[in-house]
């Protein structure tokens, strides 16, 4: 039987690819209230998903395979050392976040960018949630990293974790030059 799979595709549809392997076993639903996941939103002119959280599939980087636009795609960061955030240069949707290195092979899918979102199941991880005495804290942290230390550890073992489509195969450089916010830019976005 075939993977599962799933299309996405960027707000205009220029950046357009599948998804393999898209279950819940497969990956893990979760939902993000941090302020860098907004910060990102914000800076990339898309709708501020406040009160809200960013909601995202985390899988593996060899399950995302592009089929037009691979050529559109731009990553960002909000600083020296945080994750890469991909976005679509036609229409500024961010899509994927990435670590710096393919060496933890994590690929992270905003669920808005999937044709069927709810074909991964519900939200299970949450992540930066405001609690009731005003802190803030997460719902089943420790499921979701679990879940994504299984798949790593998997594709270290099998080598799959060198078939990434966001890195050069034989450099472990990104496929696009990483632009890092200004102190400016940064505050701008963390500021509303």
């Amino acid at each position: 039987m075939a993977a599962p799979e799933l299309t996405f595709a960027c707000t205009c549809g220029t950046v357009r690819g599948v998804l393999v392997g898209a279950s819940a076993t497969e990956g893990t639903r979760a939902e993000c209230f941090c302020a860098d996941c907004r910060a990102s939103e914000i800076y990339a002119r898309q709708p501020d998903p406040a009160p809200n959280g960013v909601q995202l599939f985390q899988a593996m980087p060899d399950q995302v395979r592009f089929d037009a636009g691979h050529e559109q795609l731009a990553v960002f960061s909000l600083s020296e050392k945080g994750l890469l955030r991909w976005q679509a240069k036609c229409c500024g949707a961010i899509m994927f976040f990435t670590m710096r290195s393919p060496k933890i092979p994590f690929a992270s899918i905003r669920t808005d960018r999937l044709a069927d979102p709810d074909a991964l199941g519900p939200v299970i991880a949450r992540a930066f949630v405001r609690k009731p005495n005003g802190k803030v804290g997460h719902d089943r942290l420790g499921t979701f990293i679990y879940r994504f230390a299984s798949r790593a550890v998997s594709r270290h073992i099998s080598g799959k974790w060198k078939n990434t489509p966001f890195f050069d195969a034989e450099t472990l450089k990104p496929v696009a030059d990483i632009y890092v916010l200004n102190k400016d830019e940064r505050k701008a976005a963390t500021a509303a």
